[in-house]
């Protein structure tokens, strides 16, 4: 397999992945009462695996790590120009976290939902209109 190929499989594995929990999140808002924990939580996965995308294709490596901040640091040293998705995604860091665990008194509102929706969406596409179709699934 070529350098290329491994790249394209990689970044094409982490699109899948973003894909997914994009797919997880929105179905967690069909549930009756709609699920926001879990919803969010999808959200910033999107994010994150967006960006691992972005910095596998790069050959860019990173950490094992759910910050948005810091894989946003590194795709940002690659591209500038992603500087408005990056700074919209970053607070979905906490998502991944907040609303996981017992004692957060309250869920997430359908409003915050829907933004983190957005963002994630977004910095999705963002991403994927900088990598090469062949890794889009």
């Amino acid at each position: 397999m070529g350098e290329d190929q491994g790249r394209i499989e990689d970044t094409a594995q982490w699109l899948a992945k973003a894909k997914e929990d994009l797919r997880a999140a929105r179905h967690a808002l069909t549930a009756v009462p709609p699920l926001h924990d879990d919803a969010v939580f999808h959200c910033q996965q999107v994010a994150e695996k967006a960006l691992k995308a972005f910095l596998a294709w790069h050959d860019q490596p990173f950490r094992k790590t759910h910050s948005i901040e810091e894989l946003g640091e590194l795709c940002l040293g690659i591209d500038p120009d992603l500087r408005p998705e990056v700074d919209r995604a970053a607070p979905l860091s906490e998502f991944a976290w907040k609303y996981r665990y017992p004692g957060v008194a309250e869920s997430p509102s359908g409003g915050e939902t829907d933004a983190a929706l957005g963002t994630a969406v977004d910095l999705l596409e963002a991403v994927k209109s900088r990598v090469p179709a062949v890794t889009h699934p």
